[in-house]
């Protein structure tokens, strides 16, 4: 629920917290259900209980589905521009003849 304010309540680990931002209510819920997801899997894998070591495992964990992601996404832009190189090699010599 957004407030007047631009407040969004959300629920991290069994903490509340305001979250003000110039961005969708239902989004800051998204990722704070992802965010809260993260830590209870970290929690249950780990057996510990001090929410500080779960939350910078947590952040250890989203931070390497980040960087892998970056790494997939520029294998994707090299392997898509390569391809319209070629593309735009072959169509210049289809129209030079």
């Amino acid at each position: 629920m957004q407030s007047p304010e631009g407040l969004t309540r959300v629920e991290i680990y069994d903490q509340f917290y305001q979250i003000k931002g110039g961005i969708e209510s239902d989004y800051v819920k998204e990722l704070a259900a992802y965010v809260d997801k993260k830590m209870r899997e970290i929690a249950l894998g780990s057996k510990t209980v001090d929410s500080l070591k779960v939350a910078v495992l947590a952040a250890l964990n989203i931070s390497d589905e980040l960087f892998r992601e970056r790494e997939r996404s520029k294998e994707f832009e090299s392997t898509v521009y390569d391809k319209s190189t070629e593309c735009s090699r072959l169509l210049d010599q289809v129209l030079k003849r």
